[in-house]
């Protein structure tokens, strides 16, 4: 095979892409980010190692993050970009090493002259060196948790809040991943960890959202159009909003959100920009229909890049931050963090207003403080009744046909049920006309997939006034659907929590082999999905 890869919910024939991936990469670029996962090993290898300050290494922590985060799905196609960061990494291995007297692994030690000598070498640590098959599970799903949460992180940081914590643990996690000595229930119990640090990544992010921009508030989202050239921005960076945002104000260019980034039309500082006119299209695996209809450029502040169908919409995606796309023009931070719009702006000018795809309003806005407002409706609602059971459906969206099980699910649900929902998963269903419970609307949208951490803080206040032992002894069932990554880091976080019997689909992760899957079945209850009726009857018990 030319390279291997199961990070995914779609890997091929549920085992993993082999030839080239389903999300699009080529075999070059899969194996060039098995490589830069590698070097950040090697980083992770020194400073443990070697007991480095973590606090004292400055931008190296972010291009730690970085560098995980380029390799999450659908983030980064672009070899030139990969191969500078793996060279970058390489460097800050050599400048480290040489404060360490240590014996160092290969990751730490490895030397490339060239693009060939790279590319010899990403095939040589891909995932399948690991020749355990528990043991490579085990430690994978680390690492998926870790890409997750770096992330978030990274999103915090371009807010100017950090954790040295989360840096550390990055460093540790990353490190046990090379040592053979760890057994399988050393490597679960650090699976559990990376949950714990999950959690605190959500939660610093969330802080830096709420710090900058405000609480999410109850809001009507606009999914019409008007008639000004316009620019599409995707992704999930609210600082890149804010700038294209501060940018495009008065220069009759409109911004419309999409995918992962209508949340931002919840809180309250971005409806202070009249520019900010509403949300284009749906989840992520429909752009290339929808980007045509759109005209105008497209801004791409994080991953959820599906690779376009012609040049002419290359040439009208611009990409920032972890994204990259060979053609399309990458848009890069001076040292004080500021990003020139300005090419896109020029671009949107000469191009025609968005074709009308759906008129509309969208409802959202429910994370933990705006939930937290109507707690006492939704505490007595509980208790006379009206609402018997919460189901959490956050996570990912995708194109299998099988997810449609998620919208018969929300259909077919009883009326005294109401849906919680973050992350794209909830285009499957945000549009339905599900109605309320005694003015609670029965879709309550807490924001993007990150802002699963409020629907856990929602969960936790519930059982602290209904005054419950366990977390699970709450009406909330969880039939989450996932796609990558960050999904991933989001089951860890609500394991670490004590959540359990959480479903999870379409399908179950490839990356778990049989004997991973089975401790996650007996310890924590985890399944998978069966149809909508069964599963409804089973939920309501």
């Amino acid at each position: 095979m030319s390279m291997f890869c199961y990070q995914c919910q779609e890997a091929a024939k549920g085992t993993g892409c082999t030839i080239a991936g389903v999300c699009g990469k080529d075999e070059i670029v899969s194996n060039l980010q098995d490589l830069l996962i590698y070097s950040a090993k090697g980083i992770a290898e020194v400073v443990v190692k070697g007991k480095l300050d973590v606090a004292g290494l400055g931008d190296i922590n972010e291009t730690v993050l970085d560098s995980l985060f380029k390799t999450i799905t659908n983030a980064n196609f672009d070899p030139v970009a990969i191969r500078a960061q793996i060279r970058k990494n390489m460097a800050i291995i050599n400048k480290l090493s040489k404060t360490v007297s240590v014996d160092l692994h290969d990751c730490a030690t490895f030397e490339i002259s060239d693009d060939a000598s790279m590319d010899a070498k990403s095939i040589e640590v891909g995932i399948l060196a690991t020749e355990n098959e528990d043991v490579r599970s085990l430690r994978e799903l680390i690492i998926y948790g870790l890409k997750g949460y770096a992330a978030y992180t990274h999103h915090a940081l371009n807010l100017g809040k950090e954790d040295v914590d989360l840096y550390a643990f990055t460093y540790e996690a990353l490190a046990a991943t090379l040592d053979n000595s760890l057994t399988a229930d050393d490597l679960v119990a650090l699976t559990l960890k990376t949950g714990e640090y999950g959690v605190k990544a959500m939660a610093l992010l969330d802080a830096a959202n709420t710090g900058a921009y405000g609480n999410p508030e109850l809001s009507t989202v606009n999914i019409g159009v008007e008639k000004n050239p316009a620019i599409l921005i995707s992704g999930h960076d609210l600082n890149d909003l804010e700038m294209l945002l501060e940018q495009t104000k008065g220069t009759g260019v409109d911004v419309y959100t999409h995918s992962e980034m209508l949340p931002a039309n919840y809180y309250p500082k971005f409806k202070e920009y009249d520019n900010l006119v509403g949300n284009y299209g749906n989840a992520w695996w429909k752009q290339k229909e929808e980007f045509e209809t759109f005209n105008g450029p497209i801004l791409f502040t994080t991953n959820c890049i599906v690779p376009p169908k012609d040049a002419s919409t290359v040439a009208r995606i611009f990409t920032s931050g972890s994204a990259g796309f060979p053609g399309s023009t990458h848009i890069d931070a001076d040292e004080k963090g500021h990003k020139d719009f300005s090419a896109v702006i020029a671009m949107a000018r000469t191009l025609p207003s968005p074709t009308e795809i759906e008129k509309g309003k969208i409802i959202g806005g429910f994370a933990h403080a705006q939930v937290f407002a109507l707690a006492d409706k939704v505490v007595d609602a509980v208790k006379s009744g009206a609402i018997r059971k919460f189901f959490v459906m956050a996570g990912c969206d995708g194109r299998m046909k099988g997810r449609e099980y998620y919208t018969e699910f929300a259909k077919e649900l009883p009326d005294d049920t109401v849906i919680l929902t973050a992350g794209c998963a909830k285009f499957r269903y945000n549009k339905l006309a599900l109605g309320d419970i005694g003015g609670i609307p029965r879709i309550l949208d807490a924001g993007q997939c990150n802002d699963s951490y409020s629907l856990a803080v929602i969960a936790l206040k519930l059982k602290e006034i209904f005054e419950l032992n366990d977390i699970n002894e709450l009406p909330i069932a969880y039939n989450i659907a996932w796609y990558e990554q960050k999904a991933v880091i989001v089951l860890l976080a609500l394991l670490s929590l004590g959540v359990k019997n959480i479903h999870l689909g379409p399908t179950l992760p490839a990356f778990l082999s049989p004997n991973v899957a089975k401790v996650l079945v007996e310890t924590f209850g985890i399944a998978g999905i069966g149809t909508v009726e069964d599963d409804i009857n089973m939920f309501m018990v």
